[in-house]
């Protein structure tokens, strides 16, 4: 009703004629129906509103759930199958995970969605993947799952849903900082996985809460026992999802061909060959067939691999752990993401990584553009792949990063 209706007492009698007949009190008024309106729906969804939660069947997933519940959100829990290409049993896991995560659900006393994103992930990620192995780099379909899967299509289908917030049990925190979010390390640092995260930017880091990342692995598994749920065991899953036990060699050679080439020292001798440049990643040792080869300068020392040339199909090598030639200072990535709203100030004191267990490298930031990035370490680095990512880090924080394209010396 327009304000003037009360301004009579005509106009006072049918608007109490009027709230006499929808039931309600006659001093009513919008903001009260407001009011009366949100606690309905806190009712519903609890105080802090509803969150999906990707379940994977682990434990992680399963105690972030339970977290959730316990600060008062409404949680309903998902089960997403990313790969169905050739999902039988003695490879891929899922109908275990699957039976996992309804028995949580059970046990926590929430709804289980299943979605399939399988096209989605074999367009966005696996196609990626190979096209990567084809042209002899070493991607990371992790990272790239969760920029194209996990936050981005589970996150619209989820909103779509009538989610207020996305929830994974990654090992990784997110607080304000510098007034606007920052992706923080988990505080286990044996978990941590920002190194993954690193795509997010601030729309995807306003939507998703990650309940374990204040905790450390084993005050994981303790809730998850405490809570009796049936997961509190269950082992950590490792490796490339899609690949699962196989042997990679074997899934790889189903999708590209490889064709078998010279191992060569960086002076041109021919020692051996190999049965797909594809198949090997720079400073790799084992599988190379060369172990009691001798070339003109044998040292005696093991192998390694310390470049590739797919278009001639020649597979460098040479001898030690620490050759020189394993060795890069300067590190050159692709367009870079960057977490906050705006890139860092330059130059940037800070440090990095060039793969997931390495401990954080000091380095600095010297140029980026929108195609690129530079950075120079203190100390020179081992195995630079190209195909994996850089991810820098100041103080506990994930800045972003990139895929790496080269290594150089100064």
């Amino acid at each position: 009703f327009h304000p003037e209706v009360v301004h009579s007492e005509e106009g006072t009698a049918v608007l109490g004629n009027y709230l006499d007949a929808c039931g309600c009190s006659r001093d009513w008024n919008a903001a009260s129906f407001v009011e009366e309106a949100t606690e309905k729906i806190r009712e519903q969804v609890g105080p802090k509103g509803r969150v999906i939660c990707a379940l994977s069947g682990g434990v992680d997933s399963a105690v972030a759930a339970a977290l959730l519940l316990e600060a008062g959100y409404d949680v309903v829990g998902l089960f997403m199958k990313n790969w169905e290409e050739d999902d039988e049993p003695e490879y891929c896991a899922a109908e275990t995970d699957l039976a996992d995560a309804r028995e949580v659900c059970n046990m926590l006393g929430i709804h289980l969605e299943t979605a399939n994103f399988s096209h989605e992930y074999w367009e966005n990620v696996f196609v990626h993947f190979l096209r990567e192995y084809k042209v002899g780099r070493t991607p990371n379909p992790d990272i790239l799952c969760n920029r194209e899967i996990k936050f981005k299509i589970f996150m619209d289908w989820a909103m779509d849903l009538g989610a207020d917030y996305i929830a994974t049990g990654h090992y990784a925190q997110t607080s304000v900082f510098e007034n606007q979010l920052s992706l923080k390390k988990g505080a286990d640092p044996e978990k941590d996985q920002t190194y993954f995260l690193y795509t997010l930017g601030q729309k995807e880091l306003q939507k998703t809460l990650f309940p374990i990342g204040h905790l450390l692995k084993l005050h994981v598994r303790a809730k998850a026992a405490d809570l009796g749920l049936t997961v509190k065991n269950k082992k950590d899953s490792t490796g490339i999802c899609f690949i699962g036990e196989r042997r990679f060699k074997d899934f790889l050679n189903r999708y590209l061909t490889a064709q078998p080439g010279k191992i060569k020292t960086l002076g041109g001798e021919t020692i051996g060959t190999h049965s797909g440049a594809m198949y090997y990643t720079i400073g790799q040792r084992g599988g190379l067939g060369i172990g009691g080869r001798h070339s003109t300068d044998n040292t005696g020392e093991p192998w390694f691999v310390a470049s590739k040339d797919v278009e001639k199909n020649v597979l460098y090598v040479v001898q030690g752990h620490d050759h020189p030639a394993l060795h890069k200072r300067i590190v050159i990535t692709e367009a870079p993401s960057w977490i906050g709203k705006h890139p860092p100030v330059l130059p940037l004191q800070c440090t990095a990584k060039t793969r997931y267990r390495q401990p954080d490298q000091p380095c600095t930031l010297t140029a980026y553009s929108n195609t690129h990035t530079q950075v120079e370490f203190v100390y020179s680095q081992r195995a630079i792949a190209p195909g994996q990512s850089l991810v820098f880090y100041k103080n506990g924080h994930c800045l972003g990063g990139g895929v790496i394209q080269q290594g150089l010396n100064a």
